[in-house]
């Protein structure tokens, strides 16, 4: 057995910033349990449109969120009013929260696009789950994920995905590369996820790594 560890917990610093920059020693549990419920809250007020990842930075009296999507105009809305929507939503979740409508932190939201959601392995994670859970063919979709990340200029894509595949009784692995995806040099900015997908016939495990050019 290897010792497995996560892509972007390994280039922590050199390519990724941590997605909660704060630290509050008396209150980390309270803290860390709020950012949770605020992601979680994000996650499903903005389903459709393709959340990848959300960045929470704390000051002393405000919180800035920036929400990475990839059709940020489902979230703006017409004239700016989905947007202001959804800062009454996490308002609103805030209070529920810390069920204190007082002393509340200023929210800062940000909306910020994703440039090509082929290249971000969260996103190509959710899609294959979702297709697999619909029951669509394993294969077919492995295969066209790798083909449209390799056409956006990917250096490389390793698609793996394990358990019940296609309600067979006995589970197995089944893996899918093309390109390069070396996983022990923090040179390389390699995005890692990993999306269950729910199935009738129990869960199935979806990692994807893509080896992405540097920005």
């Amino acid at each position: 057995m290897g010792h497995k560890v996560n892509p972007k917990l390994f280039r922590l610093g050199p390519l990724f910033n941590w997605e909660s920059r704060w630290f509050d020693e008396k209150n980390y549990k309270k803290t860390l349990l709020e950012d949770f419920r605020l992601r979680r809250a994000i996650n499903e007020k903005l389903k459709n449109a393709g959340v990848s990842s959300i960045e929470i930075e704390r000051s002393i009296n405000s919180v800035k969120i920036t929400t990475y999507v990839s059709k940020p105009g489902i979230v703006i809305g017409r004239g700016g009013q989905g947007l202001e929507d959804l800062k009454k939503f996490l308002v609103k979740t805030l209070i529920e929260i810390n069920k204190d409508s007082k002393n509340l932190p200023k929210l800062d939201i940000r909306i910020e696009p994703i440039k090509d959601p082929n290249l971000d392995a969260y996103l190509v994670a959710k899609n294959i789950s979702d297709q697999l859970a619909r029951r669509a063919s394993y294969k077919k979709v492995m295969g066209q994920a790798v083909d449209r990340a390799m056409t956006s200029g990917a250096k490389g894509i390793k698609v793996v995905i394990s358990g019940r595949i296609s309600g067979a009784e006995i589970g197995r692995r089944e893996k899918l590369q093309q390109g390069t995806v070396p996983l022990s040099t923090i040179r390389e900015n390699v995005n890692f996820a990993s999306v269950p997908s729910l199935t009738k016939k129990g869960y199935i495990g979806v990692k994807v790594w893509i080896n992405r050019k540097e920005e």
